[in-house]
């Protein structure tokens, strides 16, 4: 038997699912906690939660892909090649939530140089680790040039600390970091040179767990 050995993406994502206009509506994006359950004779139920964060999973299908001169079915049926169906991880940029404006993410104490980068959805916060380039950082209310900080996987780390009650805010773009959920994938020729994927998923979260 013959393993592979895969260095994970750098942060920044070196693989990134590639972009492609046969894709149909009906994105379907579950996120996933893992809480256990026991309920005893009386109905009196004991829950723990085993994950702060979801998994989340995106489940994508395609209407056509055209093989030839586009290359689109060669472009998608590479990249699943080229991670070995399950074992490697990518980053996908999620259309519906991929960028934050003016995000806070934690309250200077004087005295604390480092804070996690955070995106709220809805109430829920959580972290982001893999960025789309370099965001923007308020101090505030003041932007920070890119000499007063350093980000390393969604951490931030200033020069110095930020003054006590100043509010930290980020404006950027971010990506999930996930894998195939499969070890093998369904193209369906349909006519010539055009191919259809019923069903493509993919399982992650923002935290690099994958």
């Amino acid at each position: 038997m013959v393993y592979a050995i895969v260095t994970p993406p750098p942060p920044g994502c070196g693989a990134l699912f590639p972009t492609l206009p046969g894709i149909q509506w009906g994105v379907q994006k579950s996120p996933q906690f893992n809480t256990v359950t026991h309920r005893a004779v009386s109905g009196y139920e004991i829950r723990a939660a085993r994950m702060q964060y979801p998994l989340w999973t995106f489940t994508l299908s395609y209407e056509f892909l055209r093989d030839g001169a586009y290359a689109e079915l060669k472009t998608l049926l590479g990249f699943f090649l080229q991670r070995m169906g399950s074992f490697s991880a990518f980053c996908y940029s999620d259309p519906s939530d991929n960028t934050v404006v003016n995000q806070a993410f934690a309250v200077g104490d004087g005295v604390t140089s480092s804070f996690p980068l955070t995106r709220s959805y809805g109430g829920f916060v959580e972290p982001v680790q893999n960025l789309d380039g370099t965001p923007q950082i308020y101090v505030g209310g003041t932007l920070q040039a890119p000499a007063a900080f350093s980000i390393v996987n969604g951490l931030v780390t200033f020069a110095a600390p930020p003054a006590a009650g100043s509010v930290l805010a980020w404006t950027g773009s971010f990506f999930y970091r996930v894998r195939f959920v499969n070890d093998h994938a369904d193209f369906n020729q349909f006519m010539f040179e055009l191919y259809e994927l019923k069903q493509i998923s993919f399982v992650g979260s923002p935290l690099n767990k994958v």
